[in-house]
């Protein structure tokens, strides 16, 4: 039996029309079954980040007031989408947020020693994607889609690393393989649906984790790696693969086509528009990925597949804002040796910690990486207790694939660069 992925991002369902979209594309794309993984909604990965800084800070009364607009925003779009206030769908939504609600008055008013933040991140911002799911499924379900929701937590199974869960692919494969296809084979009704979230998994102890931020794109490929499908198509609010990105790039310009290898290096360095382990079981199973999207489906997108040889025209452009650089030196001015570097590295590892670029000289280690200060602060100052730091706040890391002269002009004119690093086919600048 062969099988359809399609994944749809929070953008493509932040709002009711957003809904109908998604359901008209999805009438004007009958054939093989076909499973569906979608999004939060919106930007509700954010505002349930909101509601987590303020459970972990014990501030209760913020707390209930982030945790108040996001039920409001999502009802909305119910009363929007279904009339008949006594659908069933507003009584499975109102669970979920019972649910939220009881996990966030039990943590904060008996458990002060609650576990680390990733745990407490996977838990209350996966709710997101179950709210939407269950939106999402009433309203195929309405529109005469036959959707089935499956819960992705039972599906695909990582380990215990909270908010980047290393996938079991023996266990997801085996769950997958049992579950998706027997239900396609016992629907007598035409083109069924099978609806899933992205993003989220289950540990052992069937607590959820998730596969790291934008992680979707990931699940897609997960559920087509493990259905043995052909292709898999990711609908975004751009026409495909731009060369840069549209909020901060004029006239940026569409790849009608890329390369695994390529879209790999992208996804590494940084590249919004696919999730850095999005590509690499779609080129083990040989399965094409196509970027399309869902503001005009009648356009082609991008294709990304298995090319002997491919070739670009322009420089490609990636931005990575809110960067932190920083730069370690011995304490007694020795040099940085395989010593230093083990140290440092296991650091940053226990405090989960990614460089995005590296660098050293004789004396000195720079690094930049995300500046995230729930995981900054305690590589501070475990750091600080061995080597001299400096750190340069609020700086900007691009990337240039296949560079030019010009194309590093229209990077650096105007700003300071604080580090670079060059290869035969990509720069990366540090600039403030």
């Amino acid at each position: 039996m062969k099988f359809r992925v399609f994944k749809f991002g929070g953008a493509s369902v932040n709002s009711a029309a957003g809904v109908r979209n998604v359901a008209s594309i999805l009438k004007k794309s009958p054939g093989q079954p076909l499973l569906l993984v979608v999004s939060a909604m919106g930007k509700t990965t954010n505002s349930l980040e909101m509601v987590l800084n303020h459970f972990m800070n014990n501030d209760a009364v913020a707390m209930i007031d982030a945790f108040q607009k996001v039920r409001e925003y999502h009802f909305n779009i119910l009363e929007e989408l279904f009339p008949d206030k006594g659908h069933f769908v507003f009584k499975e939504v109102d669970s979920l947020f019972d649910q939220l609600r009881g996990y966030l008055r039990k943590g904060h008013l008996y458990s002060p020693s609650r576990p680390a933040y990733d745990f407490e991140y996977d838990q209350i911002v996966s709710f997101g994607e179950l709210i939407s799911t269950a939106i999402i499924q009433h309203f195929l379900v309405a529109c005469g889609l036959h959707s089935t929701a499956f819960d992705a937590r039972q599906l695909i199974l990582t380990d215990k690393t909270y908010r980047d869960g290393r996938v079991n692919w023996k266990r997801t494969s085996e769950e997958i393989q049992k579950t998706i296809p027997a239900f396609f084979r016992h629907q007598k009704i035409k083109n069924p649906i099978a609806l899933t979230q992205g993003f989220i998994a289950g540990d052992p102890e069937k607590n959820t984790t998730t596969l790291g931020r934008e992680g979707s794109d990931f699940s897609a490929a997960i559920f087509a790696y493990c259905l043995k499908t052909t292709e898999v198509t990711i609908w975004k609010d751009v026409p495909g693969v731009l060369n840069a990105d549209p909020k901060w790039f004029h006239n940026p310009r569409k790849l009608q086509t890329l390369s695994y290898r390529e879209a790999i290096e992208l996804a590494y360095y940084g590249a919004s528009i696919i999730h850095p382990k999005t590509i690499k079981p779609l080129e083990n199973a040989n399965i094409t990925l196509n970027v399309r999207s869902f503001l005009n489906p009648r356009l082609k997108g991008t294709v990304v597949k298995q090319l002997s040889e491919w070739k670009i025209a322009f420089p490609i452009y990636i931005r990575k804002q809110n960067q932190m650089l920083i730069s370690l030196s011995p304490r007694d001015f020795s040099f940085i040796i395989e010593e230093n570097l083990s140290h440092i590295f296991e650091i940053m590892a226990r405090q989960q910690v990614k460089v995005n670029l590296m660098q050293n000289s004789a004396i000195s280690f720079s690094v930049c990486v995300d500046n995230d200060p729930m995981k900054l602060t305690g590589l501070l100052e475990e750091l600080q207790q061995a080597y001299e730091i400096r750190y340069n706040e609020g700086v900007a890391l691009y990337t240039i694939r296949h560079y030019t002269p010009s194309a590093i002009k229209r990077i650096t004119a105007g700003h300071d660069v604080l580090m670079e690093q060059k290869s035969r086919n990509t720069l990366q600048l540090v600039i403030r």
